[in-house]
């Protein structure tokens, strides 16, 4: 089954990173409130990249090194990535 990596540019300008086999429905709960702790407190402004991988392993490994990296970087990534 794949995973995806999601980058949400949060209405602050913060940015959220994220795992998830369904991007569309994990969006759609961080927008409505019932996402994660700090989505309910900076709500999402767009979806800014989003990354398949083959597994939740690999995915996770992604995730971990994404939240290294700074709001710039992740920026970054999102325009080499897009979300659409």
């Amino acid at each position: 089954m794949a995973w995806f990596l999601y980058l949400i540019e949060c209405e602050d300008g913060s940015i959220y990173t994220g795992i998830t086999v369904d991007v569309d429905a994990r969006y759609a709960a961080h927008a409505s409130g019932k996402g994660a702790r700090y989505t309910r407190s900076h709500p999402p402004r767009r979806l800014l990249a989003v990354v398949e991988y083959a597994d939740r392993s690999a995915a996770s490994k992604a995730e971990y090194e994404m939240k290294q990296l700074s709001a710039s970087e992740k920026r970054a990534f999102g325009v080499r990535h897009g979300a659409g």
